[in-house]
């Protein structure tokens, strides 16, 4: 089973910006739960999901700061992260299949 790993990105061409984690690009929001999700993203949030592999790449291309998690079926949902405009964040899972992405 593979363990759950996170990268962030700002663009592609940054490549993993963990920098973004401590320079307030990305922030989880503690205490966040699927009960607490206010819906699925809006379609300006892009998904890039590689169901086989258990990953998916989370972009917000929204233009405004979004609050937002992966609900993954059967298996435990990332954190409730901020994302700043134009902020990538990567994810892989090992129990379960990709649901959604949603807002919280």
């Amino acid at each position: 089973m593979r363990s759950r790993d996170m990268k962030f990105h700002r663009g592609a061409a940054l490549g993993v910006l963990t920098a973004a984690v401590l320079g307030g690009g990305l922030v989880a929001s503690p205490g966040a739960t699927a009960a607490e999700a206010m819906g699925t993203a809006p379609a300006c949030v892009q998904r890039d999901v590689i169901k086989h592999e258990k990953y998916v790449k989370v972009t917000n291309n929204c233009g405004r700061v979004m609050h937002l998690k992966v609900v993954i079926d059967g298996g435990p949902d990332s954190g409730c992260y901020t994302y700043q405009p134009g902020y990538s964040w990567e994810w892989n899972w090992g129990l379960g299949s990709y649901g959604k992405v949603v807002t919280c």
